[in-house]
């Protein structure tokens, strides 16, 4: 049986192999109570479609918008998400935590 990360890297793989551009979000380090552990995953693909989670709902819109630049220049991205950084008004976790996603191309 599949664990719920593992549907999101199978999803992730299948979305590659129909031809589709993927990125994978992937929590690296977290602060505080931040809602989601290291290693959670969120997969994205090229229109907006995503399966999974690195926040509980808090960044992922912001985790998504960025994704597709990754998708789209093939360069990774090092996001920091928290109540205490410049984005606090913009995204934040309503927890109190901070969490960094890093966000890559897959393919």
């Amino acid at each position: 049986m599949l664990t719920r990360e593992d549907d999101v890297l199978q999803v992730a793989a299948d979305w590659r192999r129909a031809g589709r551009g993927v990125a994978l979000a992937t929590v690296i380090e977290t602060w505080g109570s931040a809602p989601r552990p290291v290693g959670s995953h969120l997969a994205i693909d090229e229109d907006g479609n995503f399966l999974g989670s690195v926040s509980g709902g808090c960044v992922e819109g912001a985790v998504v918008a960025e994704a597709a630049e990754v998708i789209a220049d093939g360069r990774a991205r090092l996001l920091e998400f928290g109540v205490a950084d410049a984005t606090a008004w913009q995204v934040g976790l309503s927890c109190g935590g901070r969490i960094a996603v890093f966000v890559e191309k897959v393919g």
